[in-house]
């Protein structure tokens, strides 16, 4: 009897174990993605600056059909360069998935859409940033209003690749240009571009018509260079840049 009353007390003792374990892993893996979690514009400085990070890891999640131009990649990979003080450097972690099911996206699908297969998360000095490149369109397009672009969380935006093809083609713009702009004008929106935050140094150039945006018409964060952009973009072969202002508020975060 005393035999098996040190076998049952083993067994409960190892379930109990297991269950407190199994916790303690859950709570870490939800540790990891807290500091992803947070609203956007909040982590602008840690993204600019190396007082908090030293290094940066980007993961681009893309499917199958609907894959960047290596052009476009290689532009974003140098404007990340030139704005951010990342001392230990830029990996980037390039994977493809399954394609999404549905006929459109709504944000709250796209933040479903990371949660499921998102593999970078900030630890240590080490800031991650997830790009999800889109296999179909955002739920609130219309025959007027195509979104070509979201930035939704802190360290999290989704590129409407989709869209993006479609309108490059029917508009005649060089399909480089109009996914780097969008790339770029979207990690613009992570930085903190403009006034997200409702950050007094961005006040002087945001457009109080549509906010979250820089007035000067040639800047990346103009707002046509992205949800509207189509128009603004025909027939250039450059990029649009950040105009001083806007690279006047990325240094005074610790940005070049």
């Amino acid at each position: 009897m005393r035999f098996n009353k040190i076998i049952f007390l083993s067994i409960i003792f190892f379930v109990l174990t297991c269950i407190s374990c199994k916790k303690d892993t859950e709570n870490d893996v939800a540790s990891f993605k807290v500091e992803n979690l947070k609203a956007l514009g909040i982590s602008a400085e840690d993204l600019l600056s190396d007082d908090r990070y030293k290094s940066m890891t980007v993961e681009l999640v893309y499917t199958a059909n609907y894959i960047p131009l290596q052009e476009s990649i290689d532009a974003f990979k140098n404007f990340l360069t030139d704005r951010v003080n990342k001392p230990d450097g830029i990996t980037y972690v390039e994977r493809t998935i399954p394609a999404p099911e549905g006929n459109s996206f709504s944000t709250e699908t796209i933040k479903e859409i990371e949660d499921q297969n998102r593999t970078q998360y900030t630890v240590g000095d080490d800031i991650a940033v997830f790009i999800f490149f889109a296999n179909k369109n955002n739920s609130t397009d219309n025959n007027t209003q195509k979104t070509l672009g979201a930035a939704y969380r802190n360290t999290s935006m989704v590129i409407y690749e989709k869209t993006i093809q479609e309108v490059a083609l029917s508009q005649g713009i060089y399909l480089s240009i109009l996914e780097t702009s969008t790339i770029e004008h979207e990690f613009g929106h992570l930085f903190g571009l403009v006034n997200i935050q409702d950050d007094d140094i961005h006040t002087s150039h945001e457009d109080i018509i549509n906010n979250k945006h820089c007035k000067i018409q040639d800047c990346l964060m103009f707002f046509q260079s992205s949800t509207r952009g189509a128009r603004l973009l025909k027939g250039k072969s450059m990029v649009p840049q950040f105009d001083p202002l806007c690279i006047e508020d990325l240094q005074a975060k610790g940005g070049k």
